[in-house]
């Protein structure tokens, strides 16, 4: 899919906003993109974008839907086949809460703490739809380290609120 040295975040976070800019702009979401890696053998397992599968789906669940499809289990059950050396990426900091009901992207990554030792975000969720998001906060207590990949803010704030009503 992309042949990114070992580690090399910047590239992995360029990969996930140019899977961020192939989702619809609407003025209701972010037009979020989301990498999988498995660490041990720098394979890219998924990728994901906002809205690429049917319903509302976030980037970070659709890496999650493609790769319980793919091995053949539910998504809960997906710590009992992905290796224990994952890293996501992800333009935006993963939801803590989702004003559609749907299980927020953290409990989704939480789900695979064993799995998922780190996330690197481009940003941290802007407050427009979630105020206070505690996602990083409840990331770290379930041990999962979160890291920021600077130098991408402007182009991914730009590419996920593309749709956005202006003020």
């Amino acid at each position: 899919m992309a042949d990114i040295q070992p580690q090399d975040h910047r590239a992995y976070m360029q990969l996930a906003l140019e899977q961020a800019k192939k989702s619809p702009p609407k003025p209701t979401n972010y037009r979020v993109g989301a990498v999988i890696v498995d660490t041990s053998s720098n394979e890219i397992l998924a990728t994901g974008y906002t809205l690429e599968l049917p319903g509302n789906t976030h980037a970070e669940q659709c890496c999650l839907l493609k790769l319980a499809e793919k091995h053949g289990v539910s998504e809960d059950n997906l710590g009992y086949v992905l290796p224990k050396t994952l890293s996501l990426y992800t333009t935006v900091e993963p939801c803590s809460k989702r004003l559609s009901g749907n299980l927020p992207c953290v409990e989704r990554v939480k789900r695979l703490a064993g799995n998922i030792k780190t996330v690197y975000v481009g940003i941290l969720e802007p407050e427009t739809f979630v105020a206070e998001n505690t996602g990083r906060t409840s990331l770290k207590d379930a041990g999962i380290e979160v890291v920021a990949v600077e130098g991408f803010e402007k182009e991914i704030l730009e590419v996920a609120t593309a749709g956005h009503i202006k003020s």
